[in-house]
């Protein structure tokens, strides 16, 4: 679920780019920005103490280890911002300025090329692990063409609060008809344009532009018949999802009753017990 959703995050956020500049208070950025923390938290250690206990881990503690490899990071300014304290708003700052600096994309394949502190980081069947965050790096090379603008001081560093993702955008997407390349390509030639040093030959050869030919109408359905399958499988995880809740709801819901019957038959036992000593005292009195 988390991936489709940050497929789609990305197309949403580069459309949207086309007509505003995405800050802090573009909804589609906060979505993306919640996708991704969600995608580099899921199945983190924690890290034991010296006594044995295991406290939770933030992304960050995993970034700034697996990331100091990339030449001019920003890991040492994060680290010694003053306004930024817990590891969450520095996890945080650093995707805003990573998307300022245009090397987010840089940034997650040079962590996920160390596999030997991913694995330290990460439990088995994280997504960090899987073959799909592979497919994100270089999803998130699209990200390059845009140009963020972004206030480190603000309320989405916020650590004290967990990231939530609006689901809502993604189960009405819908691709224009118009549109020939597919995501992949759009999003591979967006971040060849949007990288340093990059010319209109990097960018490859174009596509056919004729409406009436047979092949662009192929290419349309089949892009229609990926979405509708993409969208389909993430409705059905989705709706495995909410049925699990719901069980555990019932389950809750069951145990709230039974805890209220029990507390109404020790509540009556209370008062006979309280009446009976009202009667005594009053025999005595």
């Amino acid at each position: 679920v988390l991936y489709f959703c940050s497929r789609f995050s990305v197309k949403t956020l580069i459309d949207r780019s086309c007509f505003e500049t995405i800050d802090d208070t573009s909804p589609e950025f906060n979505n993306f920005a919640a996708i991704l923390e969600q995608i580099l938290s899921h199945r983190l250690k924690g890290q034991i103490t010296w006594f044995g206990y295991e406290s939770p881990r933030s992304f960050w503690d995993y970034i700034r280890v697996a990331c100091r490899k990339v030449s001019h990071n920003c890991i040492c300014s994060i680290e010694n911002m003053e306004n930024v304290g817990s590891s969450r708003a520095k996890g945080r700052a650093w995707i805003r300025v990573a998307l300022m600096e245009k090397h987010l994309s840089e940034y997650i394949s040079t962590a996920l090329r160390d596999f030997k502190t991913t694995r330290r980081f990460y439990e088995d069947g994280a997504i960090v692990l899987g073959e799909e965050a592979n497919m994100l790096a270089g999803m998130l090379l699209g990200l390059n063409a845009i140009d963020f603008s972004f206030c480190l001081k603000g309320e989405g560093l916020d650590g004290s609060f967990p990231a939530v993702i609006d689901y809502t955008p993604y189960l009405k997407f819908t691709q224009s008809s118009d549109s020939i390349s597919s995501d992949e390509e759009e999003l591979r030639t967006l971040g060849s344009s949007g990288s340093e040093g990059s010319t209109p030959e990097n960018i490859g050869p174009p596509f056919i532009t004729d409406e009436n030919s047979w092949y662009n109408k192929c290419k349309r359905v089949e892009q229609k018949y990926r979405l509708a399958l993409e969208q389909k499988g993430y409705l059905e995880e989705l709706v495995r999802l909410r049925e699990n809740q719901l069980s555990e709801s019932v389950s809750q819901n069951k145990l709230l009753l039974q805890r209220i019957e029990d507390m109404d038959l020790a509540h009556k036992m209370e008062k006979e017990q309280l009446e009976y000593i009202i009667v005594e005292l009053q025999d005595q009195l």
